[in-house]
């Protein structure tokens, strides 16, 4: 399991990055930083629980219904579209716009639980360059191992509250 002093390290480093390659002051860099942070956190979760869920569904004719919001909500975790999966955005290639990527995570987000409408950040990311943020998704600064994502997020929070979650 990854230490906190690790995990530590990995979001100054990221930090860092941001501060040194964007014309943000220190008290803005936060909220990108804070952004990603939270995205990896819920693939963390969502990859988590989705493994406990797939071992429950009920299959008829030896075929399992698909995963929904619901099920992940009663495990205290976001379910998560594609496009707001952490390793779709880890894995874009240089030529597409990461900054677009990560605002249509986020807004797809807010559009599945409206307690998080307009407060996930958005616009931040269009001030940043796109090799920036390549950057900090290349580098080992918030890029663990999809095991060290499920094992850092059992460890660091057993419930994810989202209040109400229509």
């Amino acid at each position: 399991m990854e230490s906190i002093g690790e995990i530590e390290k990995r979001l100054w480093a990221g930090a860092d990055t941001l501060r040194a390659n964007s014309n943000f002051a220190s008290n803005e860099y936060f909220l990108p930083v804070m952004g990603l942070i939270f995205l990896r956190h819920a693939y963390s979760r969502f990859l988590r629980v989705k493994e406990e869920i797939e071992g429950t569904l009920p299959s008829r004719g030896g075929k399992r219904r698909d995963l929904t919001k619901e099920d992940f909500s009663r495990k205290g975790a976001i379910f998560l579209r594609e496009k707001s999966q952490f390793d779709h955005l880890v894995e874009m290639p240089d030529s597409e716009d990461r900054a677009k990527a990560i605002i249509t995570a986020m807004s797809l987000i807010e559009d599945d639980y409206q307690s998080l409408k307009g407060m996930l950040p958005k616009n931040e990311y269009q001030e940043l360059n796109n090799d920036v943020l390549g950057r900090c998704f290349a580098s080992s600064t918030i890029r663990p191992s999809r095991k060290q994502m499920v094992t850092s997020s059992a460890a660091s929070m057993s419930t994810f509250s989202l209040g109400s979650q229509t």
